[in-house]
């Protein structure tokens, strides 16, 4: 058998069409599917919760978090009535913040506009916050039988190494020709089962380094392995070296209690809490930085007493090194000067907060040394309302608190 038994005509371009490719992975998937939670469930809203936590992240890290936010927030009006700590508390851990946020906004979303009921098409899918093409075309078809496409990381290998194209799947004019053959390849029924056993031949058999061909049920119509080019497809640029950034953070105490601020909901960590600090700038120590950070967005003046410790991670376009040190309040009544908002905490309260993976790696420092062990890992947290306590100063007053960005 070969490839690309016949074509259709698409756009301008001819497309493969192969009606043995669906069937043969529709037999495989009933088969070798995983049992994963999210596929015990017709529930749309459920469905899309597993999509949005699956974007950028791997199964096995997901199922403790998808488990755990399907238990506190069963459905999508409980999710649109819960405070945004609270979601972000949940999501504590699993990265891209943004895509927490935009399920909190979207869930509203759907309750104003559709009376609680998710949209049942990929185009209106397409109007809630956070919901893109891949996204859309997941929830329509595998939640409501809708005859549409997906193409992931997975998928697109996929298709690359079967119909043997090459360069990078990222750029415009693959990725489109990648979309367009995957809606060609769709049953007439059963397009969410077919998108699954696609994405589920990805990411088992169809490997990014050592494809397991053996066990592939499409290894007889594989271009790339009739040619032996299956590890060198599909081809992507060189990565580019991450800039590098430095930083200095505060443990801030006074009075029994630590200082920690909310970022602002957009950009970066949006919505998170931290320690206070910031970068540092060129020829200053980070003792240095850490002291003008301090007095240029809070409005104090603090002691820094001493290293705490030396952080190093990595985010998606940049590595950063956090310098931490144990700082103690001099002068001043701390104002959110750039954050949302600020408070003065318990160090015991510290793990009720969502902050980002360096500072809870500060807090597990601060609270095994204080209590003879470690913070509890993000997925088993009790989730709890942070405990009243003062804020910080948004004006002139006797409080003290404060941020940086």
């Amino acid at each position: 058998m070969t490839p690309c038994a016949t074509l259709s005509q698409e756009g301008g371009a001819k497309i493969p069409t192969d009606d043995a490719i669906p069937r043969a992975l529709l037999a495989w998937y009933r088969r070798r599917r995983r049992d994963l939670p999210w596929r015990r469930t017709g529930d749309p809203y459920a469905i899309w919760v597993s999509e949005v936590m699956l974007q950028q992240t791997q199964v096995a890290t997901v199922i403790p978090y998808y488990e755990r936010w399907m238990r506190l927030f069963p459905t999508l009006s409980a999710l649109a009535a819960a405070p945004e700590s609270r979601v972000l508390k949940a999501w504590e851990g699993l990265g891209y913040y943004a895509r927490a946020r935009n399920l909190r906004r979207a869930a509203a979303q759907v309750l104003r506009e559709h009376g609680g009921r998710l949209p049942d098409t990929a185009e209106a899918l397409r109007r809630l916050p956070g919901v893109g093409r891949y996204t859309a075309g997941a929830v329509a078809s595998i939640a409501f039988g809708r005859r549409e496409p997906v193409v992931d990381g997975n998928v697109a290998r996929v298709l690359c190494r079967l119909q043997r194209l090459r360069g990078n799947p990222k750029t415009p004019p693959l990725a489109e020709r990648l979309w367009r053959i995957a809606r060609a390849w769709l049953p007439p029924r059963r397009a969410g089962d077919f998108n699954q056993a696609l994405m589920e031949l990805g990411a088992t058999v169809c490997l990014p380094r050592n494809p397991l061909c053996p066990a592939c049920p499409l290894r007889r119509r594989c271009a790339a392995r009739a040619r032996g080019e299956e590890r060198r497809l599909p081809r992507a640029p060189r990565r580019k070296a991450l800039p590098h950034v430095e930083g200095a953070i505060g443990v801030v105490r006074h009075a029994g209690r630590i200082l920690i601020d909310r970022r602002k909901p957009e950009g970066l960590l949006g919505g998170l809490w931290e320690f206070p600090g910031g970068k540092i700038e060129p020829s200053e120590t980070p003792e240095a930085c850490l002291r003008r950070e301090l007095r240029e967005e809070l409005g104090i003046e603090a002691d820094v007493l001493r290293p705490l410790t030396v952080l190093r991670h990595a985010y998606s376009h940049f590595r950063v090194t956090l310098h931490v040190f144990e700082c103690r309040l001099r002068r001043g009544h701390a104002q959110p000067l750039a954050c949302a908002e600020c408070r003065w905490v318990r160090p015991a309260d510290l793990r009720n907060y969502a902050f980002p993976a360096a500072n809870r790696s500060v807090i597990a420092l601060l609270l095994g040394s204080k209590q003879g062990g470690g913070i509890t890992a993000p997925v088993a947290t009790p989730l709890v309302h942070p405990p009243r306590i003062p804020m910080c100063r948004q004006a002139p007053a006797r409080s003290a608190a404060g941020r940086r960005t």
